[in-house]
Formats: structure tokens, sequence, C-alpha cells
């Protein structure tokens, strides 16, 4: 039984949550690491100079902080601004206050202020583009800082070595990325999450050649070895199986990491997915409920569980899933033709 809108295939959408916070670094971070791995490490700058002082600060106004802020004055103006993004009584100036203080912050190098700043600009202004934006390009920034440091202060550190690896994957470079993972095994063969890691790059590189699976599998069991309670190690154990449309297997794996992760809604999923391919479609019904609470705008979600209650008779709930599949993809086509970099037909 085939699978309709099925999303991308799940260790990637699980994966991506790694990824997503080192697109922004990842080529920074490999270098920095690299180069230090090979050569002396460069001394930090000298600390900046203190704030200002605070009877300096507590006579200036937010608006007058706003102006030095604009001016490049940052050190001058930080002070009041973190204090005005929370207590202006004007939104306009509580916003202009927070982002100016943001890139201040940034601009000195405080971090700490830096964080809190945004923080107080995403719960005034969730929805805020201009907002999003700053802080898009704050928490880059900020990312790239902590990678640079931790190449600098631990450069033969696990944590050093494997940023370095994800570096290299982001770029495709899978079998530099390999042997730094396999270097990691080597100074400590004991090192949670390396061989999940190594997995990772056979499920992800183009050339996998044949047999990648049967590699794959051995890294993961070593990685069970070591942390039995690894659910993506099970999960992507239930990958292969799917593959092999061993649905069983698959069933079983899947089964495993929903219980070692009771949030992971894509395990819910595929057990559910699995147990209806082997028209187990009374035991897929409760993943498939699962499933849905977790990730209610999976289109797969829903249309699977549909599948499971109509082959147990129970047409009016197989309908009202089928019903908001169709509605979720609808939405989904409706946001795609209503994209502005999206061409429409003449």
């Amino acid at each position: 039984m085939g699978q309709a809108n099925t999303p991308p295939p799940a260790p990637f959408l699980f994966f991506m949550m790694n990824k997503k916070h080192l697109r922004a670094t990842a080529v920074l971070a490999g270098a920095l690491v690299t180069a230090v791995l090979t050569a002396r490490a460069q001394e930090a700058k000298p600390a900046a100079n203190g704030a200002q002082s605070d009877a300096k600060a507590a006579a200036l106004t937010p608006v007058k902080a706003i102006a030095l802020a604009e001016q490049g004055r940052c050190r001058e103006a930080i002070s009041t601004l973190r204090k005005a993004v929370t207590n202006s009584a004007s939104k306009d100036e509580r916003k202009r206050a927070g982002i100016l203080g943001a890139r201040c912050a940034m601009t000195v190098d405080d971090r700490l202020v830096a964080g809190e700043l945004l923080g107080q600009l995403a719960r005034q202004f969730p929805n805020d583009p201009e907002v999003l934006y700053v802080a898009a390009h704050a928490y880059s920034d900020l990312s790239m800082r902590a990678a640079g440091e931790l190449a600098r202060k631990a450069p033969l550190s696990v944590q050093a070595r494997r940023m370095n690896a994800e570096a290299l994957e982001m770029q495709g470079k899978w079998d530099e990325a390999a042997r730094e993972y396999d270097s990691i095994l080597a100074q400590n063969p004991n090192q949670p999450g390396i061989h999940l890691l190594i997995a990772r790059i056979m499920f992800s590189r183009p050339d996998g050649g044949t047999g990648w699976e049967g590699r794959a599998e051995q890294e993961l069991q070593q990685e069970l070895q070591i942390d039995p309670r690894n659910a993506v190690a099970e999960f992507l154990l239930g990958e292969i199986a799917k593959k092999a449309l061993d649905w069983d297997q698959a069933a079983e794996h899947f089964s495993r990491a929903a219980a070692l992760d009771a949030t992971f809604g894509e395990a819910f999923m595929e057990w559910g997915f699995a147990l209806v391919s082997a028209k187990r479609y009374d035991q897929a019904v409760a993943p498939l409920q699962q499933a849905v609470k977790l990730q209610p705008g999976n289109p797969a979600a829903h249309y699977n569980l549909g599948m499971a209650l109509s082959r147990t008779g129970r047409p009016s709930e197989a309908e009202r899933e089928f019903a908001i599949q169709r509605d979720i993809n609808a939405r989904i086509d409706e946001r795609k033709n209503t994209r502005p970099d999206v061409a429409k037909p003449d």
C-alpha cells in the first residue's frame, strides 16, 4: 500500500534540527577548528572597556539613547536601551530600543545582554518581520562566535572535532567527516552519538554505493550498545527495515523509538505506517492517533490514520481524517501558489 503525501524521510527531518543551527556556522566553524588543529590559536582580543557610569546612563532618556545608538555610540546608550525595552510607554520606542540594544550588545560582544534583549523582543513582538530578521542575524552571529571560541579554547576536544565533522558534512565532504568521527572514536571508543553520526553520513551521501544499509546498521547497533536509549538509532534501523519492505521489523524498531521518546511524532507515524503496510490495521490505530496529536499538520499522519480506521470498520472517523488531510494539502498548495518567488503561469 502506498503512502500518500509522505513528508521528507524522517531521519532527515529529525537531523535537520541539528543541521539548521549549523548552516550559518558550518564553513566558518570548520575553517576555525581545522586551523587551530594545525597551528597555535590566536590570543583573544583584550576585553572591551567598561560600561558607562550608572550616573551618566541614568541621565539619558530613551530618545537620546536611541539617537546615540544610531550614531554608533553603543557604550553610552546600551544601559538606557535595556531599561527602555521594558519600561517605555511607547510600543515603537520599546521595539526600537530593543533592536538597537541587541545590535549594540553584539557590537561590544556582550552576549548575555544580547540574549536578554532578543528574548524581550521575542516576547513583545513575536510576529514582527523586522524583529525576526534581526534575531536571525544575531543568533547566527552568536553561533559563529561560540564556534570560534570552542575552536580556540578546546581545539582537540570531542566537541570541537564533532563540530568540524558536522561542518564537513554540510559541505558534502563525506569522507573527511567520517575520518573526523573516526578520530573521535579513537580518542574515546565509548563516546555516545558518534556511531550514529557515522550512520547519518551513509544515509545522507548520494554516492553511498551498494551495501551501505548493512554498514549503517552495524554502526547503529554499536551505538545502541553504548547508548541503549538512543531513540534516533532505533528509528534509523526502522528506516533500513522499511527500505527493505520488512514491515514487521520496521514496526518493531519504530515502536522502540516511540517508547524511548514520547515526543517523537515521526516515530509514531512511521510505526503506524509500517503496521498499515503489514495489514495489521487494528494495531496501527493507536500509534497513528498519537502521531496526529504530536504532528497535527502532517497530512501523511492523518491519511494513514484514515486508512487504518477505514480498514477496521470505522468509516465516519476515517472520513474525518481524510477530510483533515485534504484540507492541510489544500492550504499547503495555497501557500505555494501565493509565494512571491513562485512564477505564475500566464
